[in-house]
């Protein structure tokens, strides 16, 4: 029995496309979200403020920009 090892360069492409249109979508995701909280700085109230409910709540916006891209790559 012999094991196709070809790479199907069109899978590859595809998935390479889907990716980088799924990181601009979740990278233009956050700014609309740092562009809604004007007066709250994130990264310094997680880093310097220890802010865990902020850490929290941006974690959650993480995953849900995830789940929303990888079913809209889904189809």
């Amino acid at each position: 029995m012999e094991i196709d090892t070809a790479i199907n360069w069109h899978n590859v492409l595809s998935a390479l496309v889907f990716s980088g249109i799924g990181l601009a979508v979740y990278t233009l995701g956050f700014i609309i979200l740092s562009l809604l909280t004007p007066k709250v700085h994130i990264w310094r109230e997680i880093n310097e403020e220890k802010n865990v409910a902020i850490a929290i709540f941006l974690g959650a916006i993480a995953l849900g920009i995830a789940i929303i891209i990888s079913a809209a790559v889904r189809g």
